[in-house]
């Protein structure tokens, strides 16, 4: 069995933040949930644990729900009343406490509840699943495993699926699919090591940098200025990291290892810092408790000193020679001007990662089949743009190696353990696309079932080859391609998919070609994000000149391409993920559908530059208004969500809050694996075209609100205007904005078309570019990256 698993419903044994967070994702992906804990009498409900979690749920950040509606979806439960319930449950989470006694005990009273086809498994982050399978009855056996979901389970990819001696292979198969293509994840088969991959690697290399700061007297903030974005990794970096694992669980963490693994060489250095377990001690969890490695003061964050165990206002800086080296472009000699510099920083970043490198070497063998097994769990589990494995072969693999043996000769490395020899048998743990399995020898191709052959552009490793199909056209800002089938392919080339002139010409380019000699057109990206939006750079050009008319033909080219894709002969399919801001919102809003990433972040927030959408996003909204409620029914009613999306600039934080914002229809598809997102809007583009496609036929008579919606929504702006939430030119905007929503200076229920609409975004889009106040947000924010509000 090698096919997605059919879940009807799910039960998640455990109403903490991890186990509510499990079952909040399995709802995201339409699964519905019970989530079980234990029992309280008091009071009418027994649940009262299981519903105060589902309630939390609302107050997390980041949101686990994909819509808070969705929290309706989970069944609140208990072990004494409700144990019968699952019976129905296709698929069983353990999520208790990580204690095995907890476990075992827990184990015995579901057994009799738990249907014969049933799969039950543990997300312990680090246990022994075979010593939790041990009383299980015989029949159960074989539908046990571990599937450790990493924290918060609705973002962090990473999902380690581990087998027991008795699991089914076949199940294996089928759940890793259930999981990669039903709940988006990232699968990696791990061995039933403690701590598994992710947190054994992890977990070494915070505690590596910890030991290395300590040794080179660098303060707490110092370090993460130097292990989070400036390493290719999260800004939480290292201590930011442990206040939000929280100081206790990571200590946990840290004695799993020290208990289960009492011959690692490494094996000294498995403790909790003194000054860490002394913050455990007074309660200083981390950011659960307020206070941890840092701590906030009113708007100041400050920073423990372990020394005096006071907090200070936090100075850590990169220094200046040392963001120097961290500048170098080529991996290799980054690496050799770390090793060779004497400044406490650099040698932090050299030590750390040199004993990162040996100490997944001499590792990987035991927890992992292969090298790209151990780079994803890092990748996906801890949000690091390379994994370890990978950044030592691209600073150059036998040369880093001997450095290696050179520190460890020295006695500088934290072991003495030499480095494996296979070490010296390769030149890289990657080759054509495979990677190195010490195990077996040689080199392995990942990711063999079938589920994964959905996946036209999958996560790409060091070495990994990038199929880039047969290319039609490419004018270095679109490029056009086909993999031989009937559907054609436009992907942005444009940093952060930006639209640029050059990208719309592309985009008309595609349609043309696609409908001569395709049956279907999918614009899509291996990336995200889907797009930034418009080409601010490019616009700012002409209204820093004072250029009306290049500025107004922009905007004629933007709605022009918007018209073309609308009324494409063939279907037009956009496959968005991350962001899909402004002018990439309206992009796809003109599509004949969407296919949306869960995580994929639709908004027109052209306010939040001085402008408005002048694309045929208001068009839109206008008309899809106009069509929902017919002759008779609520335009303004209608209208109103599509005023304060577009005039607060709201952005989705999700696909389906997308749906409800009106950013995306709900007949659009969303998916949960951005990985499948090429294969599902190839799938709904040629299913649009067997069905005869056609267009839509052009909009002569959109019933509009006219000067009465814009009086009401004028009303709104003076409430919030006279209230100080909004400025003078935010005022403007939003009245432009109810302006071309509502039709113009028309009666109301007056009868206009799509060029009607698009004249007044068009003309209202060119007089707030010329004013001063716009030009000057657009201006702050291409050099700051931030929204200025004057």
């Amino acid at each position: 069995m090698s096919v997605p698993l059919s879940i009807r419903s799910a039960a998640v044994l455990g109403a903490g933040v991890m186990g509510a967070q499990i079952a909040a994702h399995l709802v995201n992906a339409g699964i519905p949930t019970r989530l079980y804990d234990l029992a309280d009498h008091e009071g009418k409900t027994s649940s009262k644990i299981a519903i105060a979690a589902i309630k939390r749920l609302a107050k997390l950040s980041p949101k686990p729900l994909a819509l808070a509606s969705l929290a309706d979806a989970i069944v609140p439960a208990n072990y004494d009343d409700d144990l019968e319930q699952l019976r129905d449950c296709d698929l069983i989470i353990e999520a208790v406490a990580e204690r095995a006694d907890i476990k075992h005990s827990l184990y015995q009273k579901i057994t009799p509840y738990i249907s014969d086809h049933a799969i039950v498994a543990s997300n312990t982050s680090g246990l022994s699943i075979n010593d939790m399978a041990q009383g299980l009855p015989e029949s159960l056996k074989p539908r046990f495993c571990g599937v450790h979901f990493f924290n918060p389970p609705r973002y962090m990819t990473l999902v380690e699926l581990i087998a027991t001696h008795d699991t089914d292979p076949a199940l294996l198969d089928a759940l890793e699919s259930t999981l990669v293509s039903t709940l988006g994840k990232g699968v990696v088969r791990a061995r039933d090591t403690p701590n598994f991959i992710g947190n054994r690697i992890g977990v070494f290399s915070l505690l590596a940098v910890v030991h290395h700061a300590q040794r080179l007297g660098l303060a707490f903030d110092e370090v993460d200025a130097l292990t989070g974005k400036a390493l290719g990794r999260p800004k939480s970096a290292t201590y930011r990291t442990l206040d939000v694992v929280g100081l206790d669980t990571t200590s946990h963490v840290i004695a799993t290892m020290r208990d289960g693994l009492p011959n690692d060489p490494w094996h000294r250095y498995f403790v909790t810092p003194d000054w860490a377990q002394k913050l455990i001690d007074a309660g200083a969890m981390g950011q659960k408790s307020g206070a941890g490695c840092y701590r906030k003061r009113g708007k100041t964050i400050e920073v423990l000193n372990p020394a005096t165990f006071e907090y200070a206002a936090g100075e850590g800086k990169v220094a200046p020679e040392v963001a120097e080296i961290l500048a170098i472009k080529s991996p290799q000699e980054r690496l050799a001007a770390l090793r060779n510099s004497d400044q406490p920083q650099a040698q932090l970043l050299w030590s750390s990662l040199r004993d990162l490198f040996h100490y997944s070497a001499v590792q990987l063998e035991h927890i992992a089949h292969s090298a790209s097994d151990l780079d994803l769990a890092i990748r996906w589990g801890y949000g690091w743009q390379q994994g370890p494995l990978e950044s030592w072969q691209a600073a150059g693999w036998r040369e880093v190696a001997q450095w290696i043996r050179d520190d460890i000769a020295a006695g500088n490395s934290m072991s003495d353990t030499p480095l494996p020899k296979w070490v010296d048998e390769i030149d890289g743990v990657y080759q054509h696309g495979s990677s190195y399995a010490p195990g077996e020898g040689n080199y392995v191709k990942r990711q063999q079932l079938p589920v994964y052959q959905r996946q036209r552009a999958p996560e790409r490793l060091l070495d990994d080859p990038l199929d880039a199909g047969e290319t039609v056209f490419d004018n270095g800002a679109v490029r056009a391609w086909h993999d031989g089938d009937d559907v054609l392919v436009a992907s942005f080339t444009t940093h952060g998919h930006v639209i640029s002139p050059d990208v719309l010409k592309g985009v008309e380019e595609a349609v043309a070609i696609a409908e001569q000699r395709f049956k279907a057109l999918v614009i899509w990206h291996p990336t995200a994000p889907f797009s930034y939006g418009a080409d601010l750079k490019n616009a700012v050009k002409s209204l820093s000149s004072g250029d009306r008319d290049t500025f107004s033909h922009l905007v004629a080219n933007f709605q022009k391409a918007s018209h073309t894709i609308k009324y494409s002969q063939v279907p037009v399919v956009s496959a968005i993920q991350g962001a899909t801001l402004g002018g990439g919102c309206e992009i796809q809003m003109h599509s004949a559908l969407t296919v949306a990433a869960l995580e994929s972040y639709p908004g027109l927030v052209e306010a939040g530059v001085g402008l408005l959408p002048a694309g045929g996003g208001l068009k839109e909204f206008a008309l899809r208004a106009a069509l929902t409620q017919g002759d008779q029914g609520d335009l303004i009613g209608e209208l109103k969500r599509a005023f304060e999306c577009t005039a607060m600039a709201k952005v989705a934080t999700s696909a389906r809050e997308a749906q409800q914002l009106g950013l995306l229809r709900h007949s659009d598809t969303v998916i949960l694996n951005p990985f499948e997102l090429l294969y599902v809007a190839r799938q709904q583009a040629l299913a649009l075209a067997a069905a005869n496609y056609r267009p839509p036929l052009p909009a002569q008579r959109i019933r509009v609100a006219g000067r009465d919606g814009i009086a009401l929504f004028d009303a709104q702006i003076v409430n919030l205007l006279e209230g100080r939430m909004i400025s003078e030119h935010d005022a403007n905007i939003a009245h432009r904005i109810a302006t071309v929503l509502c039709g113009g200076d028309v009666d109301a229920n007056e009868r206009v078309d799509e060029a009607w609409l698009l004249r007044l975004e068009r003309e209202n889009f060119v007089a707030l570019g010329m004013s001063e106040k716009t030009i000057a947000r657009i201006q702050h924010t291409l050099t700051t990256g931030k929204p200025l509000r004057n």
